[in-house]
């Protein structure tokens, strides 16, 4: 997993990755073509927001990064044509992991810090899954 510190650094380094893997498309001058964008935001413990972007070849590959993006959509933030703001606009934030530990990811911030603490007050106030009792 390489994460990113903006989305711009994630996006190109995906479509960098995807040529790579895909060099024997580029070699015959045709153009790269992809069907998928996965993406995937994460919290730090110290509070960094960090990216991980992914292109696919077919929709539907497994990924770790949440399927965003597919058809025209995905082949236009490959061709650098998209506007990074609509992009983060898209975005939904329950979407977002949490690092609880070193590598370890999750839906809530963790409580013993300051900064999860303040995200969790925040969680708890959009509530974006009533009815769900985790504790």
């Amino acid at each position: 997993m390489s994460l990113y510190a903006t989305l711009e650094e994630a996006v190109d380094a995906a479509r960098e990755e995807f040529l790579e893997q895909n060099a024997e498309v580029v070699d015959n001058d045709e153009t790269p073509s992809v069907s998928q964008f996965n993406l995937q935001k994460y919290i730090m413990q110290d509070g960094d927001t960090m990216w991980e972007a992914e292109f696919g070849a077919n929709e539907g590959d497994e990924t770790e990064g949440l399927s965003f993006l597919s058809g025209e959509a995905a082949q236009a933030i490959f061709d650098d044509d998209f506007d990074k703001q609509e992009l983060l606009e898209e975005w939904q934030d329950e979407n977002t992991l949490y690092e609880w530990d070193e590598g370890e990811y999750q839906l809530q911030p963790p409580l013993d810090t300051e900064e999860g603490a303040a995200a969790a007050e925040e969680w708890d106030d959009e509530d974006p899954y009533p009815g769900r009792d985790d504790e």
